[in-house]
């Protein structure tokens, strides 16, 4: 049993680290990028409705495409008291970030942030001009 559960264990591990794939140059590269500390996670969820294997990057073909991103980050005064004195929780959040204009070779950054309670997405062309942002978050917490 304890050899199955290290086994287990090893093979997440390992998974989390392998590498990229190559950038296919006929599809849009989307990566991740969380400006503020508390920003903990930002992860690929769902592209146009479909579960994703590999959460770290979105490749999509030219065109259309909705993004479901997982988003966690901590909150302010989370401990269990009704003070801000308590200690930080986490916040899991899913925003939902549409853009119509996706181009073959081109790489894109989704940025994840923060501000207290609220959470926000915003997709990034290659010349850093705001393309898109969320248009709808779901939060667990």
């Amino acid at each position: 049993m304890r050899r199955s559960m290290l086994l287990l264990a090893a093979s997440v591990v390992a998974g989390c680290q392998s590498p990229l794939p190559a950038v296919n140059p006929q599809m849009a590269w989307v990566e991740f990028s969380t400006p503020f500390p508390n920003d903990k996670l930002l992860m690929a969820e769902r592209l146009d409705n479909q579960r994703l294997r590999d959460g770290r990057f979105f490749q999509v073909t030219p065109g259309s495409h909705e993004l479901i991103v997982r988003f966690d980050f901590e909150v302010p005064g989370g401990g269990g008291g009704l003070s801000m004195m308590s200690g930080p929780a986490e916040r899991l959040c899913y925003l939902t970030i549409r853009y119509d204009h996706f181009e073959a070779g081109q790489r894109y950054v989704l940025q994840g942030r923060s501000i207290a309670f609220t959470p926000g997405a915003r997709l990034y062309n290659a010349k850093r001009e705001i393309v898109a942002e969320d248009r709808e978050s779901y939060c667990l917490m």
